[in-house]
């Protein structure tokens, strides 16, 4: 009995410290339970990588502007240990300069940066420079180009759309002079540049940066400018799309290239992000906040960790849920987590697009299993011919879908192989054993746990609450324990032992 009553004060206490800290923490660093209430904030990390040679190092990248199209710099800084910093101002726009009297192997430098929404749309003005790319073509060449542009001017009255004229020709897949131009200049924003210079429409050279949450390793999206009724335009070479997008960071304008790097080599430079919904000032009182709750929170991390961090977070909340619905409902799963892993491949595929790729790949696996099965093969050999079968599957239908139009079939990828590959061998298994009907029962419920669990994990109360306040886990502890010590009748055992309760 006393350790009993022990395990309830150990919930007791777990429950009451986690909402305590959490309360602290909202006290002292001014962090709101609810989202939304304030503008958003993106974080934006950009990393350096590169291999110094031994002496002198110089690095110089090219940063945004102050004031960009739909966003406003709140604050910037740097990491690099052993670096000298400096922000300067060149005729090309701002650029983060690094230096070092001597470096070797290999290097990492930061550059981290707060934006905030802007209601400026206008592109902003730097210096009129008109770009001019070297141009190395022979006779045949020419012509290709003149044939486009001669082409495009026919279906087009102003230099805007020319532009979108010109991207459309280059899209077609049949037209052999689009395809002759395209092996000389595979980039589409230098060979876009070059045929408007040939038809004496100014242009110039942009970057951007496309901004999603919680993502890593991203590169810049290059894209041209093309001076149309007095002002500058954007383009997107690639899509033909006009203006700047809501969710693009314009990060780089300009000739001059976004990195240099002098006493290195192998440079390499990717970006990070993650948005929050903490006001701006709170939020940087976070992260030069010397008190203990900003150094135990995650917000010192780089925001390549944080975004990590972001879908790990969540992992109590899908354990919570797979231990109640076990525990309390009595659904049967195949694999006690498993569902758990789906729902956070759902965060990243989004729900229809995710079902239908698991049950497509699970389904056509079962029957390669199938066939394994006549061949007698031990169970590690099995499964390792499994996953490299799960792996050419996967590429063969994100491949097809994209082939198809369909966008969504590269989202496959992000379902765990190595968790597909055994999820495949337990249904052939318990195929084998119990028969489809056990078969389906264990799937769905799987798949029925994992939707519940994507359901509650892609609420933004429930994402902000986890990422901005950990220590609440401590109550999904308590909430977890508590059900392990429940021994009653489940939902789904009342139909089954009414008769019996009826006899009594």
């Amino acid at each position: 009995m006393n350790s009993r009553r022990n395990f309830h004060l150990v919930l007791v206490l777990l429950a009451c410290a986690g909402v305590l800290v959490a309360c602290l923490r909202h006290w002292e660093t001014g962090i709101p339970f609810l989202p939304g209430q304030e503008r958003s904030v993106w974080l934006v990390e950009a990393r350096i990588d590169f291999e110094a040679s031994g002496g002198p190092v110089t690095a110089s990248f090219s940063v945004p502007d102050p004031q960009v199209p739909g966003f406003e710099l709140f604050e910037e800084f740097a990491a690099s240990p052993g670096y000298g910093f400096a922000l300067v101002r060149g005729p090309g726009g701002r650029r983060a300069e690094w230096t070092r009297r001597e470096a070797s192997g290999e290097q990492s430098l930061y550059y981290s940066a707060q934006f905030v929404g802007s209601p400026r749309d206008e592109l902003p003005e730097i210096e009129a420079v008109v770009e001019r790319l070297p141009i190395d073509w022979d006779e045949a060449e020419t012509l290709a180009a003149d044939t486009v542009l001669q082409r495009a001017r026919e279906l087009s009255s102003s230099p805007e759309s020319l532009t979108r004229q010109l991207i459309q020709l280059l899209d077609s897949a049949d037209d052999q002079n689009a395809a002759l131009l395209h092996s000389l200049h595979p980039e589409r924003a230098d060979l876009l540049m070059i045929l408007l210079a040939r038809a004496g429409i100014p242009t110039r050279s942009a970057m951007g940066l496309y901004l999603e949450d919680a993502r890593r390793r991203q590169s810049l999206t290059p894209m041209v400018e093309v001076a149309s009724g007095g002002r500058w335009m954007l383009f997107n070479p690639e899509t033909g799309e006009v203006g700047v997008p809501s969710n693009l960071l314009l990060w780089h304008r300009g000739g001059l290239s976004v990195l240099d790097v002098t006493g290195g080599r192998g440079s390499r430079l990717s970006f990070s992000m993650i948005r929050q919904s903490v006001p701006a000032q709170q939020l940087a009182r976070v992260s030069e906040s010397a008190s203990l709750f900003a150094a135990l929170g995650v917000y010192r991390l780089p925001i390549e960790e944080q975004s990590m961090f972001k879908l790990l977070l969540l992992l109590p909340l899908g354990a919570a849920v797979v231990v109640f619905m076990r525990v309390i409902i009595g659904m049967r799963t195949a694999g006690t987590f498993m569902p758990v892993l789906i729902a956070l491949a759902f965060l990243q595929t989004s729900l229809l697009p995710g079902l239908i790729s698991f049950v497509s790949v699970v389904g056509i696996g079962l029957l390669l299993r199938g066939y394994l099965s006549r061949l007698n093969l031990l169970m590690v050999s099995r499964l390792a011919t499994l996953i490299i079968l799960v792996v050419f599957l996967i590429s063969a239908l994100s491949i097809i879908g994209y082939q198809l139009g369909y966008s969504t079939g590269m989202t496959i990828t992000f379902f765990p192989m190595i968790i597909i590959a055994w999820t495949i061998e337990r249904m052939s298994v318990l195929w084998e054993e119990e028969g489809p009907h056990e078969v389906l029962i264990q799937g769905g419920g799987s798949l029925f746990v994992a939707v519940i669990a994507y359901l509650l994990m892609q609420s933004a109360l429930l994402q902000h609450l986890s990422f901005n306040f950990p220590e609440l886990n401590l109550v999904l502890l308590a909430f977890i324990l508590a059900l392990g010590q429940y021994t009653g009748y489940k939902l789904t055992e009342l139909r089954r032992f009414r008769a019996v309760d009826d006899l009594h």
